[in-house]
């Protein structure tokens, strides 16, 4: 029987890869990618809990708190596909001008 520890272990390896993602690769777009993998680690544990922590209210209250999880998960889908659309069109911007994607080569506060 799948309980919430092996959701909540499946949610820690996934964003445990986002993160290894996020900070060892160059690439501005592996670099988004891997913040997506960690976002979607965050739904799978709130809809986890969800699941299996909502206390029982009653037989009339018992549905009010039953999909806390997952509209929290909506809206950090919602999130993810603002900061995906605002985080390409950055780096779309940062390739035209400094005509590269690698994390480590762009300053742009220098002038």
């Amino acid at each position: 029987m799948v309980g919430l520890n092996h959701y909540l272990a499946l949610s820690a390896v996934l964003f445990a890869i986002g993160l290894y993602g996020a900070l060892s690769k160059r690439s501005a777009v592996v670099v988004l990618m891997a913040v997506e993998v960690m976002l979607n680690a965050a739904n799978i544990a709130l809809v986890a809990f969800s699941r299996y922590v909502v206390p029982p209210l009653g037989a009339l209250a018992a549905n009010q708190g039953a999909f806390s999880g997952q509209i929290f998960a909506i809206f950090v889908i919602t999130v993810a596909a603002a900061e995906a659309a605002v985080g390409l069109a950055i780096i779309i911007y940062i390739y035209r001008t400094k005509e590269t994607v690698d994390v480590t080569e762009v300053d742009l506060m220098r002038g």
